[in-house]
């Protein structure tokens, strides 16, 4: 058995589910998850439901977090960055925060969620504790995936970013939505989403509503304006705000949820069709479940996700929450039953990364 720390970064929603999932492989399997360090962000509130599937092992820290900008809602790259340098201290005493946490709980890998302050940590202060890396970003990576054509200068920035979550990993798990070979002398291997029971084992059904997730929740009054256009139509979307009830009831026929697990699987899996600001787990999710997707990037990793999704055939990409040409967009969509077959084999490509040979190289 082994012991294993998880860092976690916990913009959006993907990275924290992942490491749910992880966990529920990993103790399936006879090890054991002693603690998680998650990067905390003064803009959003962990969920519940993640804080209480690890009960008492959860540990906060100051980690960078992007800043949406406030005319059109999509992240603001240059205004991250100062604001970030800006918080230096904050996170110098993070690395070292994290580095004893690993020392004190004695483990045996760490396995980090895409948080930078752990690449930093294994930079300045490498731990001697075998050091693993899973997250959608590491296929960004790989010689053979293809990049929308974008920003030049951001994708560089994004590469680097990526870069420097997983230095001195032995390996990243790159989550991808579909089979490419492994890379081993660059330390790549490509595994399925990693997706939860709750999601493969959901009774999916046809319903009458539309459904949602928006990383910015400011993006709720370009929401509330569709529904007041097209009064008809039935929405639930969630979001992470602070400091609002579980539900915002706005009328009869929409309503504003805080993240849920449970609740957010159960209304995916009764969509008509599903709208996001292009994260790329709950995308998954609506792929999996046959489910008609609008994805909408708000910085540039996103803009890479969104493309994949179109390139895949899975859904449309828009500036906006365009409701109305996702409507347009439901008879034409086709579901993708070789997606569910990939998504279905990822505990065993998985497992074979963690206990397979380790093989040495850099990106």
């Amino acid at each position: 058995m082994a012991k294993f720390l998880f860092v976690v970064q916990s913009e959006g929603r993907g990275h924290i589910t992942q490491a749910m999932t992880l966990n529920d492989i990993l103790t399936e399997n006879g090890h054991e998850v002693v603690a998680v360090l998650v990067g905390k962000s003064n803009r959003r509130e962990l969920p519940k439901f993640f804080t209480q599937k690890f009960d008492s092992k959860v540990y906060l820290f100051d980690s960078p977090n992007f800043l949406p900008a406030s005319k059109n809602k999509k992240t603001n790259i240059w205004a991250s960055i100062i604001y970030n340098l800006l918080k230096v201290g904050f996170y110098v005493k993070s690395i070292f925060f994290i580095h004893k946490q690993i020392r004190k709980f004695d483990v045996d890998i760490v396995v980090n969620f895409y948080d930078l302050m752990a690449g930093l940590t294994y930079l300045l202060f490498p731990p001697k504790v075998p050091y693993f890396c899973i997250a959608h970003q590491y296929i960004f990576l790989h010689p053979e995936y293809r990049f929308p054509d974008t920003n030049k200068i951001e994708l560089s920035m994004l590469k680097f970013f990526t870069r420097v979550t997983c230095v001195k990993a032995l390996k990243l798990l790159a989550l991808s939505t579909k089979k490419m070979p492994d890379i081993p002398e660059r330390r790549i291997f490509v595994v399925p989403p990693l997706l939860r029971k709750d999601v493969l084992e959901a009774p999916v059904s046809d319903g009458h509503y539309l459904h949602g997730y928006m990383l910015n929740d400011t993006y709720a009054d370009r929401i509330i304006r569709f529904q007041e256009e097209h009064p008809d139509v039935f929405l639930h979307f969630f979001w992470d705000r602070k400091g609002v009830e579980k539900e915002t009831v706005i009328n009869d026929h929409l309503s504003f949820h805080s993240l849920n697990d449970k609740l957010f699987i159960e209304y995916m899996a009764g969509c008509r069709a599903y709208a996001t600001t292009a994260g790329f787990e709950s995308v998954c999710e609506a792929i999996y479940m046959g489910k008609p997707v609008l994805v909408v990037p708000t910085h540039i990793e996103q803009a890479c996700n969104a493309f994949e999704t179109s390139q895949l055939g899975a859904g449309i990409v828009a500036d906006n929450f365009n409701l109305e040409k996702l409507l347009e967009y439901i008879p034409e969509y086709q579901k993708k039953p070789e997606f569910r077959d990939w998504v279905k084999q990822a505990d065993e490509y998985i497992l074979n990364v963690f206990t397979s040979q380790t093989e040495s190289g850099s990106i």
